[in-house]
């Protein structure tokens, strides 16, 4: 590229690399800390449930909307959990394999030109998130609101690696031909 040509209104190198490093921390920390509240779902729904106001044993029935729901799912994870407690160890593994994928996107953390295929395979999956969340959520009797915040985890997921992917494609085209 001549001077003469030379794009100063785009970002220089560095300042891409900070960015794309900042959207990737920012999407590793969420994959993490979504995978680690998949560990104590019963507490959490127990806190949930308190906090607005429906104590322990306040049954479903009688409720309706996002109410019935939460009253409901608890109720059938603390017999899950009281009768069967091995099948926990399914969202258990639920949450490390949300761990495990964030640890993928430390490589383009790193180097995010040379790991740009994790950043497509990252935005491939946030689509996927959509359909899956939509149809098997409908053949599991997941209520279409909850399907909805579902499918939110694709579509926030997906802002960030955009970004990424965006600022690396820039970085790629600024970087020197070696």
């Amino acid at each position: 590229m001549s001077p003469a040509t030379t794009d100063f209104s785009a970002p220089n190198p560095a300042r891409l690399l900070r960015r794309i490093r900042r959207v990737l921390a920012f999407f590793i920390v969420a994959l993490v800390l979504s995978g680690v509240t998949a560990f104590p779902l019963l507490h959490e729904l127990d806190w949930l449930c308190a906090w607005l106001g429906y104590g322990e044993g306040v049954p479903a029935a009688g409720h309706s909307g996002l109410a019935y729901w939460l009253l409901q799912v608890r109720a059938g994870l603390a017999e899950q959990h009281a009768r069967w407690p091995f099948l926990a160890y399914g969202t258990d593994w639920l949450a490390f394999a949300h761990i495990v994928i964030a640890f993928f996107f430390v490589a383009p953390l790193r180097d995010p030109v040379r790991n740009i295929a994790v950043l497509r395979a990252g935005l491939t999956a946030c689509v996927a998130v959509v359909p899956l969340a939509l149809i098997a959520g409908g053949v599991r009797g997941i209520p279409l609101y909850w399907r909805l915040i579902d499918c939110s985890f694709g579509v926030f997921g997906f802002v960030p690696l955009w970004l990424a992917l965006k600022w690396t494609r820039q970085l790629e085209a600024r970087a020197p031909i070696v």
